[in-house]
């Protein structure tokens, strides 16, 4: 169909927008993806598509779209980390500090199924344009428990689109569907939503291509906690909330930054703190949790201390 006709859908005003269908969707991401509309067109369309603000089902139909045309490497009894690809600035990354953890805990629990964390990054996208998962993963050698995809191997043709992105400068509809998309066929995938309506959002759009989701209330749009805060899943139809305090697990930390660089960042993980350190054990206890491999964060927290 004429690309020209999903701008007009999107990009009318609010008496002339409408809800783009199913397979309209698919068709508009497939031309961009394939470069078959220009860099005007494309940039005219994601403002406009952000700004009408994307429904339920075209998000929905964006993530089919986009699953057309990834490469999958299954990676058994796994978890995805859905980590924002607009990077972080207030925060470390903690995912450096899990390979030793996991490593220890399942020589001390073999009662245990393993658990693998993967974990996507590509270069970084607007609007934040922070430090991201891939810088990180440069500097890290290969380990068996935490694995990384690189989304120029896995989506080529979405990590194509950086430089209109970057051109843009502003959250699009990628921003909302690509953290969670599923590389390594994973049974669970754990997100992020700071607003409550979001929890819903993600659990429509990504809780068929996994046994499970999880949302969890955490830090700059990606799965790993600094502060108290809590989890969503899907129970019979309806969501429940639990609740956390880092408290009573002996942990309290507060420090930020205001734009961490990489080498703050490597070596806060390199030499980590006792503070630290906790934290990076009570995120794998949430993804113990999250994994069904521990029954609650009281039983994962024990066996990891």
């Amino acid at each position: 169909m004429s690309f020209k006709k999903y701008i007009k859908a999107v990009g009318t005003g609010p008496k002339g927008n409408r809800e783009l269908e199913e397979l309209e969707i698919i068709d508009a991401i497939e031309q961009i993806l394939e470069n078959k509309v220009t860099q005007a067109q494309i940039g005219a369309f994601l403002i406009a598509w952000r700004t009408k603000l994307e429904t339920d089902g075209e998000l929905y139909a964006t993530v089919k779209a986009l699953k057309k045309y990834m490469k999958f490497t299954k990676i058994e009894n796994s978890l995805e980390l859905g980590y924002s690809f607009d990077g972080r600035v207030k925060n470390p990354f903690l995912f450096p500090l899990y390979e030793n953890i996991l490593k220890e805990f399942h020589e001390k629990n073999k009662d245990i199924k393993p658990l693998n964390l993967v974990i996507s990054g590509d270069f970084v996208q607007p609007a934040k344009n922070g430090l991201t998962t891939k810088d990180i993963f440069t500097t890290l050698d290969k380990g068996q428990y935490v694995h990384y995809f690189d989304r120029l191997e896995y989506l080529k043709e979405l990590s194509d689109l950086t430089q209109v992105r970057q051109e843009l400068g502003l959250r699009t509809v990628f921003n909302t569907v690509e953290k969670l998309l599923n590389p390594a066929l994973s049974e669970y995938g754990v997100t992020t939503a700071f607003h409550k309506p979001y929890v819903k959002k993600y659990l429509m759009m990504f809780k068929e291509y996994y046994e499970e989701v999880l949302v969890v209330k955490a830090a700059e749009g990606s799965p790993e906690v600094f502060a108290d805060g809590k989890y969503w899943k899907e129970v019979n139809g309806q969501i429940v909330e639990v609740l956390f305090s880092l408290s009573d697990f002996g942990i309290n930390y507060n420090k930020t930054y205001e734009n961490i660089t990489l080498e703050e960042a490597l070596k806060i993980v390199e030499n980590p703190s006792d503070e630290i350190l906790k934290l990076a054990k009570f995120n794998i206890a949430l993804y113990l949790v999250f994994a069904k491999r521990v029954n609650n964060l009281e039983d994962a927290w024990k066996r990891l201390n």
